[in-house]
């Protein structure tokens, strides 16, 4: 019998104290292909709308920066949570992998497998979870740059960074405080992004986003 201040005890005591702490809408999961600059984008967003850190998890993938890595990591947390973090076995739902197209070579099975898992996965409620592939073409940044000019050619994601730097100075990779540099021009950056979405596919080589539909699931939860 496990005694009371044994690790199993002590463990089971905080994941239950997280859960009476949560609020009342839908508990989410981010994964990302980024190892700084989207957790810092998401995690800031959560701090600025004062959403609960027990509904709201933000993690990279821990098996790798394909996106089928990344895809594969937030099924596996999803499934099995991870103790050392505190977070229960299917404890959310929605499930959202975060990657770019770049030039990885997994990014169609990504979105493949993202959408094979939609809908079939049941959470600790047993309701079917919301799992979705949130992909940029070529890059995050692209998301970013919306914010300030309307993309509608291909371009690298070199090209992105600079012109990016052009409207932040400084702008790098992980850098934080992003989301409130961008804040005010979040409306017509979303806008920016579904016109997009509505003459592009995810899957081409075509300027793509849909950032702005997790962005604004968080902004809902206010």
């Amino acid at each position: 019998m496990a005694q009371d201040n044994s690790p199993y005890i002590r463990q089971r005591a905080q994941l239950e104290r997280k859960k009476s702490g949560r609020a009342s809408h839908d508990r989410v999961l981010i994964v990302s292909e980024g190892k700084k600059t989207e957790p810092l984008y998401f995690e800031e967003i959560r701090r600025t709308y004062r959403l609960h850190t027990a509904n709201i998890e933000v993690r990279k993938s821990e098996f790798g920066t394909q996106p089928k890595q990344v895809v594969e990591y937030a099924r596996e947390l999803f499934l099995n949570g991870d103790r050392h973090r505190k977070i229960a076995p299917r404890a959310f739902e929605r499930v959202f992998a975060v990657f770019d197209r770049d030039e990885h070579r997994t990014y169609h099975e990504a979105l493949s497998l993202a959408e094979s898992l939609n809908g079939k996965l049941l959470n600790d409620a047993k309701q079917k979870i919301e799992f979705q592939a949130i992909a940029s073409v070529p890059c995050f940044e692209l998301w970013l740059l919306l914010h300030f000019e309307h993309i509608q050619h291909p371009l690298h994601r070199n090209d992105a960074l600079q012109r990016l730097k052009q409207h932040i100075p400084g702008y790098e990779k992980g850098l934080e405080g992003t989301f409130r540099l961008t804040k005010d021009k979040l409306n017509v950056a979303s806008m920016r992004a579904r016109s997009l979405a509505a003459n592009t596919a995810h899957h081409g080589n075509e300027p793509y986003t849909n950032v702005d539909f997790l962005v604004n699931l968080l902004r809902s939860f206010e």
